[in-house]
């Protein structure tokens, strides 16, 4: 964490953040849905199983994690070159960071988004739930749909916490800003038949 930084302004640094992240969202599903994406489209956990279950399961590629990175990334960086000349309320959102530093951010950011969803496929997998699928039971449906949603911009945001000041109102205004991208997210991979519910 840089010696002396604050945290930004609560909102419009979660506007920042889910800005980023949804930029590098269209990146990677245009990478998903790409011809040179196809060779890495092979399982983590390579097929192996615990508990007579799958460790993760066939949805959770390598492809999965190659882009979003380098896009978050890019994003952070070009967020920290436009940061002056946007409006003075949503300048004070964004640390004031070089594009080079932002991009490590970003980078580790990008990274942990990804990765956050791990413990969430490997919980669906203890119980029984297969990879795509919904949840059986009213409860458990409704607690994996908000797992879903917020799994990633979570892991992204512990993350970003870990390395620069972040309001408690930001992670507030980014878990409900990134849960609506998420959903019109999850349309879009729906729509491109690189998801098989819509949700």
């Amino acid at each position: 964490m840089p010696e002396g930084a604050i945290a930004p302004t609560a909102l419009p640094c979660a506007i920042w953040l889910v800005a980023c992240l949804s930029l590098a969202g269209v990146a990677h599903v245009v990478w998903l849905g790409s011809r040179l994406s196809k060779p890495f489209a092979l399982p983590i956990d390579r097929g192996a199983r615990v508990g007579g279950h799958r460790i993760f399961g066939d949805n959770k590629t390598w492809r999965g994690l190659m882009a979003m990175p380098l896009a978050t990334a890019l994003a952070f960086a070009l967020a920290a070159l436009v940061r002056d000349a946007t409006p003075a309320w949503l300048a004070s959102g964004l640390w004031p960071l070089p594009p080079a530093q932002m991009a490590t951010v970003g980078a580790v950011a990008g990274l942990a988004f990804m990765l956050a969803e791990l413990p969430n496929s490997f919980l669906k997998r203890r119980l029984g739930i297969a990879p795509g699928a919904t949840a059986g039971g009213r409860r458990l449906r409704w607690a994996c749909f908000a797992l879903d949603r917020l799994d990633s911009t979570i892991g992204a945001l512990l993350a970003i916490d870990w390395m620069l000041p972040l309001a408690v109102m930001t992670w507030v205004w980014a878990l409900s800003l990134g849960t609506l991208f998420h959903l019109l997210f999850s349309f879009w991979l729906y729509r491109l038949r690189l998801k098989m519910r819509p949700t």
